[in-house]
């Protein structure tokens, strides 16, 4: 079995025999957020680890920006499933030489978007020890009224596919800074209801993630060359050699964390007109659910080619 994070959790998930499609009170390893029935409610929860020197860096980022990522993150796993932030717990191992100041400055930056989207730090662990900042939040999340959790394996042969916002070159500072797009994501499902049928947000790449939502649902994935160039950020196209190049910054840098979503086909682009008047977010069509498996792009010159995960890939 070739070492990566994908391979890793299919194993972990049939060694605790972990299935997200057989139903019942809990859905599971496969998705932004595992999903919690009891006694009538339902419960979101996810997780993530940032460490320093991978996933920021200490020596460059101040400590409020890299606990504003932390739970930024995990935020935008929320969004991911068009669920309600409620509350979280955060875990730390601070280098050992660090002054209490330091460690005040990182939950600073965590606190403050924590009150921006009325999400409670309950509670979580502290530690020291002689390496690099390692920080884990677990956030906790419940449906918006009315609103059903949008699940990452719900796409449907002929659906539309549409990405929020602006991708690529996200390491330059948006990784940093971005907004999760939970306010958003709720406007989109209220808006489209049953017409939304899948959602994720973009952490490693396009390329990576929408090969994860198309092997969830058991479908296919083709993308449009002059879309992708259409939805490249102001700094992949400044940094771009040419046109292949911006290409490849918008399906492979990653840390976009914007949406990835699939529509029906009658959602059109005037459908989303009025969202995104109202949220202030452009939405823009990027290709279309298939039957043949892969992900696919079709070129300027009218070739359909394979198009590689080639967004981050963890252990390697």
């Amino acid at each position: 079995m070739e070492k990566n994070e994908d391979n890793l959790i299919e194993w972990i998930a049939n060694r605790v025999g972990d299935d997200p499609t057989r139903g019942g009170d809990i859905v599971g390893i496969g998705d932004d957020m595992a999903i919690l029935r009891t006694n009538g409610a339902t419960i979101l929860t996810a997780a993530d680890m940032l460490l320093d020197g991978v996933h920021f860096d200490t020596r460059r980022h101040s400590l409020r920006q890299v606990g504003r990522k932390a739970l930024a993150v995990n935020l935008s796993d929320c969004a991911a499933m068009a669920a309600s932030p409620w509350a979280a717990l955060v875990s730390v191992a601070l280098p050992a030489d660090w002054p209490m100041t330091h460690a005040q400055e990182l939950f600073d930056g965590i606190a403050e978007l924590a009150e921006q989207f009325d999400c409670r730090i309950i509670g979580g662990d502290t530690n020291s020890w002689n390496k690099p900042l390692a920080i884990d939040v677990t956030i906790l999340a419940r449906p918006f009224d009315g609103i059903r959790p949008v699940e990452r394996r719900a796409a449907q042969v002929g659906d539309a596919i549409y990405v929020t916002g602006a991708l690529g070159g996200s390491l330059a500072s948006h990784h940093l800074s971005f907004t999760p797009r939970v306010v958003e994501a709720r406007s989109l499902a209220r808006a489209l209801g049953d017409d939304l049928h899948a959602m994720m947000d973009l952490s490693d790449g396009l390329s990576t993630d929408a090969a994860r939502m198309a092997k969830a649902s058991c479908v296919g994935m083709v993308f449009d060359a002059s879309s992708l160039i259409a939805v490249a950020s102001d700094t992949a196209k400044f940094s771009a050699a040419n046109t292949d190049d911006l290409i490849r910054a918008v399906v492979s840098d990653g840390e976009d964390f914007e949406l990835l979503l699939t529509t029906a086909p009658n959602i059109t682009d005037d459908t989303m007109a009025p969202i995104t008047a109202s949220t202030r977010m452009p939405i823009t069509r990027i290709g279309a659910v298939t039957a043949e498996s892969g992900i696919w792009l079709n070129t300027k010159d009218g070739r359909r080619t394979p198009m590689a995960p080639t967004g981050w890939r963890h252990f390697q």
